[in-house]
């Protein structure tokens, strides 16, 4: 535990560093034998509105801070693995027939809190929701769903890279080997990422009565991913019907 928790700490500060900068759209790379990729679920617009109100406020607060958006879509990440290039339509298969098994649409999940991840003086945010039955299921169908098709690990090469960010560290490298079992299982910890903004402020709205509120996935995508765990390219997607 120690060791992914020093892996998260990395990631969290370089993923920071990411989003207070200004990256460019991702660039088309060569293809390489191995993809790491991050298979999520995207909210429906209750969460949505949530999430951007949020995002509108720590703004205010933190104009440096990122928006919700065309390249920051509010998603709940459910499962990150490096697999076979060649066999990504086969991964898009199998996902696809795990949606078919679950209808997430039909799931009520419940955003119970803001969270955040410290870094110096201040910290990433996030909707944290209740690691229901539902969603621990639907991750375990989807680690053994892609089983056949994932290696244990990869290298730089598996990840989108851009001009400005072009080199992937080795924390990102050994988070997305380590998810299953790190952050899978009783591990999972689901929720919405919603922007920065200092401790100080992220204490005192931690502080305040959070409105719990239901809401449903909408949808469904597969992303290659970029640096610090960033989900950068959209690869395969899914609009979920109830």
């Amino acid at each position: 535990m120690d060791r992914y928790l020093k892996v998260l700490a990395a990631l969290t500060i370089g993923l920071l560093a990411l989003l207070l900068g200004n990256a460019q759209p991702v660039t088309a790379d060569e293809p390489n034998p191995v993809t790491a990729i991050d298979i999520l679920l995207e909210p429906d617009a209750t969460m949505v509105k949530k999430a951007e109100a949020a995002n509108e406020r720590l703004r205010k607060e933190f104009p440096k801070g990122f928006a919700l958006g065309k390249t920051h879509q509010p998603h709940i990440s459910c499962l990150q693995r490096y697999v076979k290039t060649a066999d990504l339509d086969k991964v898009y298969e199998a996902v696809g027939k795990v949606l078919a098994e679950e209808k997430p649409t039909a799931w009520k999940l419940k955003a119970y809190k803001y969270y955040y991840i410290p870094w110096k003086d201040i910290g990433l945010a996030g909707i944290v929701i209740e690691p229901t039955d539902d969603l621990i299921r639907f991750q375990k169908k989807l680690i053994d769903a892609v089983a056949p098709f994932t290696v244990k690990t990869g290298t730089a090469a598996a990840f989108v890279t851009t001009k400005e960010d072009p080199e992937i560290n080795q924390p990102t490298i050994d988070y997305v080997a380590s998810y299953v079992p790190d952050a899978s299982g009783k591990k999972f910890n689901p929720h919405v990422t919603i922007g920065l903004a200092s401790q100080d402020y992220l204490k005192k709205m931690l502080d305040e009565k959070f409105e719990a509120f239901t809401f449903s996935p909408a949808g469904a995508s597969v992303y290659h991913l970029g640096n610090f765990g960033t989900s950068r390219k959209k690869l395969k997607s899914w609009e979920l019907k109830s």
